[in-house]
């Protein structure tokens, strides 16, 4: 039980980057008497409560029969409730394996959870499509994105419904549930009182936190980090999210959450500000940072999101989708403007030629600005995508966060396989 919580305290009050804290090894821990956390992507937070067995998450449908085996090595009782903090895929899609080994299972979720699955039901592939690009071709894929059903069509639908609070009795355990707009509109969050639990779902993830994802829907930074504050507030001494490791100690939960909480109200705060003041999203975009000493931060480096993506999810919040240049409102098709550009410049090839010495002079955005004008305007020359791939694989070098990666890795490969095309 200690080896977890002792690695744990270790990173964060020496603030070590270098240890494994984000783990996927569907291994079980327990961590608290009659409470365990098999590491998975998602995580189940598993209580005993002398009833049956209550778990939060139920993880990816890839790694749910490697949960339900884990929690057998740990007790014979049998899970009779699963509570989903939200409705993404590695958290529910595991309820099928789950379903599988265990009787009369109830699962608890937020009232938005069914809305959720109805909505990738009628967007499954555009979700199979955005998960392989943010996940495919980076250290770690998990193998999302590789199925042809984003969730199961057999995952388990809510049978309780939760709207903004609920409190569950089973056994000897009583456990609040507190629902908060945060990553998602559906999130649930859990508070034992007696024992000084919280399960906090997404609300925490030991990375940046995920409110600015720049493929998927509306996050909420403002409700997230009042989630965060509310969590503070109830003086929690064991903290068990869904992804990273467990963390333990009053102070040492209340700083933590404290600096996310931070970092996100200072992204909105200026971001609001300078919309008030008047300024485009060009300018917001290039202005509005996170000090460093916070992003470096063992559980706020951004490795997944970035602070960058949050700002444009503050302005979608509050501004809409059109970021202020009167050219995009009503724009050219990116291929027109590319061609004329092209006419201008001397040809693609002029463009191109510009847009790899200014990758080699290290400005990644500009050249990769340069490299679309290329691809768009000559849409099937595979020597102009052979070179756009190879400035998108170095601007993907450059990047820390996985979704950057993730997309620019995707970048790379479209223009890769016009190339092989083109040499055939």
């Amino acid at each position: 039980m200690g080896d977890l919580l002792a690695l744990s305290n270790d990173v964060i009050d020496n603030g070590l980057t270098d240890r494994p804290f984000n783990r996927i090894n569907n291994e079980l821990s327990e961590v608290a008497d009659g409470l365990a956390i098999v590491e998975s992507f998602s995580h189940s937070i598993v209580a005993d409560t002398g009833d049956g067995l209550v778990a939060f998450d139920a993880s990816h449908v890839q790694t749910g029969q490697q949960i339900v085996e884990a929690i057998k090595g740990w007790t014979s009782d049998p899970v009779t409730h699963i509570v989903y903090t939200h409705g993404h895929a590695d958290h529910v899609g595991g309820s099928v394996a789950f379903d599988a080994a265990y009787d009369d299972i109830t699962v608890v979720a937020h009232r938005n959870v069914d809305a959720r699955f109805d909505r990738y039901a009628a967007t499954n592939d555009w979700n199979v499509q955005i998960n392989a690009r943010q996940f495919g071709g980076v250290s770690g894929d998990y193998g999302m994105g590789e199925l042809p059903e984003f969730i199961p069509a057999n995952t388990h639908r809510p049978d309780h419904i939760v709207d903004d609070h609920d409190v569950l009795e089973i056994g000897n355990r009583t456990i609040e549930l507190h629902h908060a707009r945060g990553e998602t509109d559906d999130h649930l969050w859990g508070w034992f009182p007696e024992e000084k639990w919280i399960t906090s779902g997404d609300f925490f993830i030991w990375n940046f936190p995920n409110a600015g994802n720049p493929q998927k829907v509306q996050r909420y930074p403002i409700e997230w980090a009042e989630a965060l504050r509310k969590m503070i507030a109830k003086g929690p001494e064991l903290l068990l999210p869904a992804h990273g490791l467990p963390i333990e100690g009053k102070d040492r939960i209340a700083r933590v959450l404290d600096d996310v909480a931070t970092s996100l109200e200072l992204i909105v705060r200026e971001v609001v500000d300078m919309m008030n003041a008047g300024e485009v999203l060009d300018t917001i975009v290039h202005s509005v940072t996170v000090p460093e000493d916070l992003l470096s931060k063992p559980y706020l480096r951004p490795l997944y999101d970035e602070p960058e993506f949050v700002v444009r999810s503050v302005w979608r919040q509050f501004g809409g989708w059109w970021d202020g240049a009167p050219s995009r409102l009503k724009p050219s098709p990116d291929a027109a403007l590319a061609t004329e550009l092209a006419s201008l410049t001397g040809g693609v090839n002029v463009l191109i030629a510009r847009a790899q010495t200014v990758a080699e002079q290290g400005d990644h955005r500009l050249a990769c600005h340069l490299a679309d004008l290329a691809g768009w305007a000559a849409p099937a020359d595979g020597g102009i995508h052979r070179t756009r791939a190879l400035i998108y694989r170095a601007r993907r070098k450059q990047e820390t966060s996985l979704m950057a990666k993730g997309i620019f890795a995707g970048a790379a490969r479209e223009s890769e396989q016009i190339a092989d095309s083109d040499s055939n």
